[in-house]
């Protein structure tokens, strides 16, 4: 999905770092029907109070005068790799150069005293760049840097290894941070940037053993790309492209304008667990011709009251959902530490809609409808080959489009007070459905097909769960609305195991 607006205050809260993963097995015991999920969360203040850094320059470190213009970008270019730069507080300075910025060497360190802060003033687009590897920035305030729009301010050219620890970044222009293989964000604060808090794009699609781990991202997207760029898909918290292996764990990530966090075009093997996903204009989390992804323990609540509700109002009667799983799902042939998508211990409580599956018939490779201009599944390395009249038979048919396949959604608590939402209708569905495929005039996957797929052939289920309030449930197609009764007979025979409750609370 391509295309969300929105604008919300901002707390300066935010959770540390909880648990990780659970050991050999993403399988955990199936949970008594009934039985409430208790994500294992512990808030704690990052932006509000970051971690302060050293207050004396470490052992053999290079000092880095704020008083001097330059000083820090020339003392690194001076000094030998895996050379620790200790920033004095105050507000240091590049050179007055749009290009102006520090190319870090392989393996060096930036410590930032308590107070100290990289300012761009406004002027320059950079802080770090270069490709060196295994770069740490750890207790610095980065901010006022303008970065173009799909760009970003620390780590700009995406080298690998970058461990960005304590740190700041805020009120810049296009991403806060870029990202590279193996890199690890890890307790900062990503707030008030104009377009990303992170952009986990990498040229040449690389990015391996992402960590992002007790951050606060807060407020980002401020120059409001999609009303800017309509459908552009490039707004919200952090944006993740073509990563993978990614663990996202113990962040608070809340009143983004747009998606929390948007897994967007061949992402794999994600793990997003114990973090609190609250208050963002849109969905708290996109997960978009993707692949085999664990999603557990998140505490997920007040999302997408800002652009559900505006799209109800215009009249529009999809169900835009919370969580979106657009053309993503489970497959065991690419290798990830799951097989599925399995969505289960996460309360979703007071947001706009529930959980969508979701498949565009018309999106496949080479189709004019597949936004991700110039890529095909996983599956298939070369596009050209999903054309007439190859793409009709096995394995081509199968293999050259995205499919929502293999979600397993248990053990999760949803929750809805209407009077909380101020809503009447369309506020509370879950919804599995796809589009009536029309085009290109080639397609294999026109009329009904898609749908009845993703409907009863591809495995997506929704079982053990407890609902409270008044949910209802989209089968199909965006015109068929049924009870829960309808929801668990013939021919859906969906929420085995499940418990209703009508009446508001949790």
């Amino acid at each position: 999905m391509k295309g969300r607006k929105r604008v919300m205050a901002v707390a300066a809260l935010v959770l540390s770092a909880t648990a990780g993963c659970t050991g050999s097995s993403d399988a955990p015991a199936r949970p008594a029907a009934g039985t409430p999920a208790a994500p294992a969360v512990s808030p704690a203040r990052v932006c509000a109070g970051p971690a302060a850094g050293p207050a004396r320059a470490p052992a053999g470190a290079v000092t880095v005068d704020p008083a001097v213009v330059g000083d820090l970008a020339a003392k690194t270019r001076s000094s030998p790799p895996y050379t620790t730069f200790w920033l004095r507080p105050g507000k240091h300075r590049l050179a007055p150069d749009r290009y102006a910025q520090v190319v870090p060497k392989e393996g060096n360190r930036y410590l930032g005293a308590p107070g100290a802060v990289l300012d761009g003033r406004r002027v320059n687009q950079y802080a770090f760049g270069g490709g060196a590897r295994d770069v740490t920035v750890r207790h610095l305030t980065v901010q006022r840097f303008v970065a173009p729009n799909n760009e970003g301010v620390v780590n700009h050219d995406m080298a690998d290894g970058w461990l960005i620890e304590h740190a700041t970044i805020q009120y810049n222009s296009g991403a806060g941070l870029m990202a590279g293989a193996r890199q690890r964000v890890r307790g900062s604060c990503l707030r008030g940037n104009g377009q990303y808090g992170m952009n986990a794009y990498k040229t040449g699609d690389s990015i391996r053993g992402l960590v992002v781990e007790g951050n606060e991202i807060t407020g980002n997207n401020t120059d409001d790309w999609e009303r800017r760029r309509p459908g552009c898909g490039c707004s919200g918290g952090v944006k993740f492209w073509a990563v993978d292996g990614a663990d996202v764990r113990g962040n608070w990530v809340h009143g983004n304008r747009g998606a929390g966090l948007w897994a967007d075009n061949n992402n794999n093997d994600f793990r997003i667990e114990n973090n609190v996903l609250e208050d963002n204009d849109g969905a708290a989390l996109i997960y978009e011709t993707s692949y085999n992804a664990v999603i557990r323990n998140n505490m997920i609540r007040r999302n997408n009251w800002v652009e559900g509700r505006g799209r109800a109002d215009r009249g529009d009667s999809f169900p835009f959902a919370t969580v979106y799983v657009s053309e993503a799902g489970g497959e065991p042939r690419i290798r990830a530490r799951t097989d599925k998508i399995e969505i289960y211990r996460n309360v979703l409580e007071n947001n706009w809609n529930g959980i969508t599956l979701w498949e565009n018939a018309d999106r496949f490779c080479n189709s004019p409808a597949n936004t991700s201009t110039g890529y095909c599944t996983l599956l298939v390395k070369d596009a050209e080959r999903c054309a007439r009249p190859a793409i009709a038979a096995a394995p081509l048919h199968s293999d050259c489009r995205w499919k929502t396949q293999r979600v397993d959604i248990h053990g999760n608590r949803f929750l809805l007070d209407a009077s909380v939402v101020e809503c009447t209708a369309e506020c509370g569905r879950m919804a599995v459905l796809a589009n009536y495929g029309t085009y290109p005039d080639w397609s294999p996957y026109r009329g009904e097909r898609v749908a009845e797929a993703i409907t009863h052939r591809q495995h997506n289920r929704w079982h053990d769960n407890v609902y409270r309030g008044p949910w209802s449930f989209v089968a199909g197609d965006p015109g068929r609305e049924l009870d829960p009764g309808q929801w668990q007979s013939t021919p859906y025979q969906q929420d085995a195991g499940s418990t209703f409750d009508p009446r508001a609370g949790g």
